[in-house]
């Protein structure tokens, strides 16, 4: 479900500027994520609280202006999982899929990219920084589903308020989970690039991303038996 008017983004606006604006949306969500990471521990002086504070309320502002700015185009999902979850649910035809996630994952590289270049970085750094245990997989299990729990609840019931409930979140998800809330493929993907405050290892990731499948085919039941069937989605899925 387009996270702004599943109208606007769909009807009347090209594929291919819907893919521009899923691309250059999540990088600039990298960007953000990765620039006020690198920032706020060169700035905390080895307050790793002080670090996260920052580095959360410059994710939360950013994703704001993000999912407003874009939502119009091509919904904003900035996320894989969000995708997916919205064809699984009918509310997107699934051969759309394919070119959102491709937008997503070099979109997602590139924010890295330009962040780490922003101050004075290699582009892409492997990361060393070991994000590794059940506690962690877990916690990205439980981050993934209350993000997609959140984002359809409002799509359905308080659409003008979904960015700012979706900044919310994620700005909250930073502190109440051990793995700090990647709730995302693209981003934990993208996020091995850079051996700074946001990064993760290699080695890591993929078990980042099975707890992040894991949490949002929780979530995708949960919230057909909850919500419902979306208005329009028996005709997307027979456009499908």
């Amino acid at each position: 479900m387009d996270i702004i008017d599943k109208g606007a983004a769909g009807g009347g606006i090209s594929y291919s500027r819907r893919m521009a604006a899923e691309g250059v949306g999540t990088a600039m969500l990298l960007a953000a994520v990765v620039g006020s990471g690198i920032m706020g521990e060169r700035l905390a002086g080895g307050n790793m609280a002080v670090a996260l504070l920052a580095n959360s309320i410059a994710t939360g502002a950013a994703l704001l202006a993000i999912i407003t700015t874009f939502g119009g185009v091509s919904g904003a999902h900035l996320n894989p999982l969000v995708t997916v979850a919205d064809a699984c649910l009918g509310c997107r035809p699934w051969r759309e899929v394919p070119g959102y996630l491709i937008s997503q994952f070099i979109g997602a590289l590139a924010g890295v990219a330009a962040a780490n270049a922003m101050f004075d970085e290699p582009p892409i750094s492997p990361s060393t920084h070991a994000r590794a245990g059940f506690s962690l997989m877990f916690a990205e299990s439980i981050a993934t589903f209350g993000l997609l729990l959140v984002i359809h609840g409002c799509s359905r019931f308080a659409r003008p308020h979904l960015p700012f409930a979706v900044a919310g979140y994620i700005t909250a998800a930073y502190w109440f989970t051990s793995s700090t809330s990647f709730a995302n493929p693209a981003v934990t993907f993208a996020r091995t690039a850079t051996n700074t405050f946001a990064g993760i290892r290699a080695a890591d990731a993929p078990g980042f991303v099975a707890a992040q499948l894991a949490g949002g085919a929780a979530a995708v039941v949960l919230i057909r038996w909850l919500f419902g069937v979306p208005a329009g989605a028996a005709k997307t899925i027979d456009n499908s």
